[in-house]
């Protein structure tokens, strides 16, 4: 009796799970901050609360 390869059900199972770990990466990507001038924020926050 000969095995039959599900292809299209394998293609579908790695699909998924590929998106899966796109997602959870794209979950953990943080945005870099350079150069941020943290005296001129507070400035520009007392500025705007008087």
């Amino acid at each position: 009796m000969g095995v039959t390869e599900l292809k299209r059900k394998g293609r579908k199972n790695k699909a998924t799970a590929n998106n899966r770990v796109a997602r959870i990466k794209n979950l953990l990507r943080k945005p870099i901050v350079r150069n941020v001038d943290v005296e001129a924020i507070k400035a520009e926050f007392d500025a705007k609360k008087n």
